[in-house]
């Protein structure tokens, strides 16, 4: 069973009270939660908390904490993912797949090439958020990923030059163990993927002038999505 994120106010005396709707609905009526059975939870502090249901109404939950300690289940330097928007159902897996890899920060942005409008992403941001939210209690991540609202390659001169990694391969000039050689793990990690079509020519141009990092996965020709699951874990691999 994955684990479920609670405040830490809601906490007394070793009983944690559920109170948030959608967990609730999501306990209740997708798993089907007894009293007696085990779950775990997490609060905004990374405290893990295994627990023994006591109690289950209409409004609450309540449950007795059997034993807590501090989640490692977190990367220790943050990774942020630069994203050119997808269509939906890849988009989708895309957020999920990086979530599930440990990305702190998920940062949809309109590339050149991109299939999608500004227009007919308005309300898409919460959407993705909760597509977030959900594969990090499937794998029991310590903290939530953060999505960003839709943003352009500007947003790349925030980060230090050498953290910037753009996986690029029609122009790639160095390779990813090259490329983590002078990484501050101390300042967020940009990784940067582009749409099905991949980057202009003007956007290649951008990145050059910048003097971005531009890597290969390989002779392999990866789509978005799996390109995010490829790309990420050998960084985290290497680092």
């Amino acid at each position: 069973m994955p684990h479920f994120f609670i405040n830490s106010n809601n906490i007394s005396n070793e009983i944690i009270t559920i109170d948030d709707k959608e967990t609730l609905k999501h306990l209740s009526e997708s798993l089907r939660l007894r009293c007696g059975e085990a779950l775990k939870l997490i609060d905004e502090n990374e405290v893990q908390y295994e627990t023994l249901v006591l109690e289950i109404t209409k409004k609450t939950i309540k449950v007795k904490i059997q034993k807590s300690y501090l989640s490692t289940r977190k990367l220790k330097y943050d990774i942020h993912l630069v994203q050119s928007v997808l269509k939906p159902d890849a988009q989708g897996l895309l957020i999920s797949n990086a979530t599930q890899c440990g990305v702190s920060k998920i940062i949809p942005i309109l590339s050149d090439n991109c299939v999608v409008s500004k227009k007919t992403l308005t309300d898409k941001i919460q959407k993705w958020k909760k597509i977030s939210n959900e594969a990090a209690k499937q794998c029991e991540r310590a903290n939530l990923a953060c999505v960003d609202n839709i943003s352009n390659l500007n947003i790349l001169k925030e980060y230090k030059n050498t953290n910037i990694l753009v996986f690029a391969e029609k122009y790639a000039n160095i390779t990813l163990d090259g490329s983590l050689a002078d990484i501050d793990k101390t300042c967020p990690i940009a990784v940067v993927i582009g749409p099905e079509g991949g980057f202009s020519e003007r956007e290649f141009e951008f990145f050059k002038e910048n003097n971005y990092k531009l890597i290969s996965l390989g002779e392999l020709i990866f789509k978005a999505p799996n390109a995010v699951v490829a790309g990420i874990s050998n960084i985290v691999t290497r680092l």
